[in-house]
């Protein structure tokens, strides 16, 4: 039986060497030393990697997460179905929960036990074979939630499905853009035809031309054999472009030329191969802004929007966050002992915001049922999960968090908001803001805030 692949992407080669010993006995691994590197392997790979361990501090800048966090979004825009498990030494908790709100599922700190390393990957990859084997039905009935806005996406699936006429779906990371991609097929007189997948920041630009158009043998240095594209493999069925933003600029007239006159040919050939496949592309960004500020290219978004959905966020979706709550509780409860929320805990989910939408609200069940199986959550327990909250007490103005009207609310509905309190709260906060504004001057300062001198000397004391 194959073993099951495990991508190791770390710039230390102590570390790649001493993992992969460690895991080699139950796990294939493939390593990488950078983001690129990265890249680049999983556009050779002919079976994806089921796990994938991330160092945060990668070249070019070891010492700074950033690089670590795009590692994360490019192997989801690879796979959204990989595990990725963060395996690194900058764990505060800062890190921690943004690498979880991006899509990571668990956040390892170095040095790693090996038998708990082991353990982690294995559950792991027992909750992606879970998934796998209940694949939830991909039509429109997929989409959880009853909201208005959730109702009317349902119906612009059911119009646009059989059109022949290209769809772009707009919307930010997490909300489920290539769900609906797949239920647009699944709803078109094209069910039966290939539906194909591919994602334009995933591969490097200038394997993409190649990926999508194909080419002949010789064309280039390391093509032994003529290749078939994905317009070719599509047939008359769908090609789905997720990230078409990402698309390099000289690659986008290509892709115009096959909208306007479904012909294109191989690299290395002058042949013309017609086209029938639909096409749908998905992107997190504005592509009207992008036209804008010069990076697409307008007939292009004009052609490719001829029909498009904007996928809804969940702070906009009413109370669908209970029922994907409820949903993902179901999914996963073969796997981990479903949680319950108290009634404060409740009110506080509601009222969360989640910036990763769709992919952090699952995250949060997972880490839930895997920290407290089968327990009543409070809401100190669930807002820890929350990485907003976390922001709030690590950034210089975590004070402005204090008056943000979300964790007002969650502060009366729990009961835990004293009037008088976050009265003087907000006066300390005012004085502070205008001291340094005038760096420290009494006299501009009480004036600014129309009290005499004495009464804001007054304040500050009581303050003090």
């Amino acid at each position: 039986m194959q073993k099951p692949i495990v991508l190791l992407i770390d710039d230390d080669p102590l570390i790649t060497e001493s993992m992969g010993f460690i895991l080699k006995k139950h796990f294939q691994i493939v390593t990488a030393e950078s983001r690129v590197e990265a890249r680049n392997l999983l556009a050779k790979l002919d079976k994806k990697p089921e796990l994938a361990l991330v160092d945060l501090g990668l070249p070019p800048l070891p010492h700074d997460p950033d690089e670590g966090f795009a590692l994360i979004e490019d192997l989801l825009a690879h796979d959204s179905q990989m595990k990725i498990l963060v395996l690194s030494g900058q764990s505060d908790e800062a890190n921690m929960h943004h690498a979880l709100t991006l899509g990571a599922v668990d956040f390892i700190p170095k040095p790693a036990d090996p038998e708990l390393l082991q353990s982690r990957l294995n559950h792991q990859l027992m909750l992606k074979q879970v998934e796998s084997k209940s694949e939830p039905v991909n039509d429109t009935s997929a989409i959880i939630g009853d909201s208005a806005s959730v109702s009317a996406l349902r119906e612009q699936i059911t119009q646009f499905a059989d059109t022949i006429f290209p769809v772009l779906i707009e919307g930010e990371s997490g909300t489920g853009k290539e769900l609906v991609a797949t239920a647009l097929h699944q709803q078109s007189k094209r069910a039966d035809k290939p539906y194909l997948v591919i994602n334009c920041a995933a591969i490097a630009p200038e394997l993409l031309e190649s990926q999508l158009f194909g080419h002949s043998k010789g064309a280039f240095t390391g093509a032994d054999k003529s290749h078939k594209g994905f317009f070719e493999e599509a047939g008359e069925g769908t090609l789905f472009l997720d990230e078409i933003g990402e698309m390099a600029y000289d690659l986008q007239a290509k892709l115009l030329r096959v909208l306007e006159s479904g012909e294109f040919h191989r690299i290395g050939e002058t042949q013309c191969i017609k086209s029938k496949a639909r096409i749908i592309a998905a992107t997190n960004k504005s592509l009207q802004h992008e036209v804008t500020e010069g990076h697409f290219r307008s007939d292009l978004f004009h052609r490719l929007s001829i029909l498009k959905i904007q996928m809804p966020p969940v702070r906009e979706r009413e109370n669908d966050s209970l029922l994907l709550l409820q949903h993902f509780l179901q999914f996963y409860a073969d796997s981990v002992k479903p949680v319950k929320l108290n009634d404060d805990a409740e009110l506080s989910w509601k009222a969360y915001d989640f910036p990763g939408n769709v992919r952090e609200l699952r995250n949060i069940v997972i880490r839930l049922c895997t920290k407290f199986p089968g327990q009543t959550i409070n809401h100190i327990q669930l807002q820890q999960e929350f990485e907003q909250n976390l922001i709030s007490e690590n950034t210089d103005d975590s004070e402005q968090n204090l008056f943000s009207s979300k964790l007002i609310q969650q502060q009366i509905a729990s009961g835990e908001l004293n009037l008088n309190l976050k009265l003087k709260e907000l006066e300390e906060f005012v004085i502070q803001q205008a001291m340094q504004l005038y760096k420290g001057n009494l006299s501009k300062v009480a004036k600014a805030l129309q009290i005499n001198r004495t009464t804001l000397y007054s304040r500050m004391q009581k303050k003090q």
